[in-house]
This record gives C-alpha cells, sequence and structure tokens, in this order.
C-alpha cells in the first residue's frame, strides 16, 4: 500500500515539471536503469553510464522509466534502456563521461 501512495504521489509531482519533480523522476529511473546496465552491459562505470542513459531520455521514456523504477522493470522497459543506451547522443555521453576516466 505505501509503493502506491508513494508512486502516486511521485507520479503527481512528476507530472509538475519542476526541478523537485525531475529530482524524483531521475531518482527512480536509475532504479530500473542500473540493475539493467548491470546485466546487459557488465564493466560499464555504472553511475555515470545511467547519468547518460537517463540524460539522454526523452520525457515521457523517463517517466516510463521512473515508473519501473518505483515498481518492477519489465521487458518492455528493459528494451527502452538498451535502446537509449545504444543511441549515438548516449554513446558519446558514455566516451565523455562514462569511460574517459578509465582511459587517460
Amino acid at each position: 500500500m505505501r509503493v502506491v501512495v508513494f508512486l502516486s504521489c511521485a507520479l503527481a509531482v512528476a507530472a509538475c515539471d519542476t526541478p523537485l519533480a525531475d529530482e524524483i523522476a531521475r531518482a527512480q529511473a536509475k532504479k530500473a536503469v542500473n540493475p539493467v546496465l548491470a546485466e546487459r552491459f557488465p564493466g560499464v562505470p555504472l553511475e555515470p553510464a545511467t547519468n547518460c542513459v537517463i540524460d539522454n531520455a526523452t520525457a515521457s521514456e523517463l517517466f516510463q522509466l521512473a515508473r519501473a523504477g518505483a515498481t518492477t522493470v519489465a521487458q518492455t522497459d528493459a528494451e527502452l534502456i538498451v535502446q537509449i543506451a545504444t543511441r549515438p547522443e548516449t554513446i558519446q555521453c558514455l566516451l565523455k563521461d562514462g569511460l574517459a576516466p578509465f582511459l587517460t
């Protein structure tokens, strides 16, 4: 019951398009993105990779990932994460922010 109440509140706040709503949505989305990246892309630094995926998600994708992070990550959510992770913009972000510290 608490999860349902929290999820309802978080989604209501997320719909408001405020910095707080964005912060809540990103925090929930990280809960969905981290385990998928760890499983599908082993060895990739999770924190920067997760940030790159979330930064390159559209608003509706971020909403879907936040919902998945608050409940359960479904196969369609995992596929979305992989889709976002393999976009050229996300790969550029990973090269710049995720892997660069390990290459120098």
